[in-house]
């Protein structure tokens, strides 16, 4: 029996219950009747079989006996009853970061204008907004001030260049 089935018969002593043969013992008996694929030391089998007649307590006590001589740490399974390998993956997984999503929609914020380039932003925010031009001039003269927002990407990028060009400054946000 492995220190692993060990383990395992400690946390059911561990949950309350008083005494369980789990089915796993009930197997082992079964399968020794059968012809091993290799020899099986004598001395482990007799090891097995004493193991097997213990009872949960001294099954808990000889696990934690094995654990303080052969200095293995505790073992903490998940609430699932995973396998213990899943452990390492599982610590190797939260180390790796995370990867970054790329923004896909976008505010656009009228940030400055060039003073020169004031009516050609106004012209532009006109169209862009559908705005009339005493709106668009106030809109403008506001600034910092968004334009439009959940816009995506690709609409964002044009809108930013289109002012940009005419002497704008644009922040994506």
């Amino acid at each position: 029996m492995s220190v692993l089935r060990l383990c395992t018969r400690s946390s059911i002593l561990k949950s309350g219950v008083r005494s369980v043969r789990p089915a796993s013992i009930a197997s082992v008996r079964m399968n020794s009747s059968a012809a091993p694929a290799t020899p099986v030391n004598p001395k482990i089998t007799a090891i097995v079989d004493q193991i097997s007649e213990l009872t949960i307590l001294e099954t808990s006590a000889l696990v934690s006996e094995l654990k303080s001589r052969l200095n293995i740490p505790d073992i903490s399974f998940p609430a699932g009853g995973a396998a213990p390998a899943a452990a390492p993956v599982a610590a190797a997984e939260e180390e790796a970061p995370e990867p970054v999503q790329e923004k896909t929609i976008f505010n656009i914020k009228l940030e400055s204008f060039d003073a020169k380039a004031k009516p050609k932003i106004i012209k532009e925010v006109k169209t862009l907004l559908g705005l009339s031009l005493v709106e668009s001039k106030k809109f403008v003269e506001s600034a910092p001030k968004v334009l439009k927002e959940n816009v995506p990407k690709e609409d964002a990028e044009k809108i930013k260049e289109t002012i940009e060009a005419v002497g704008g400054k644009i922040v994506l946000e």
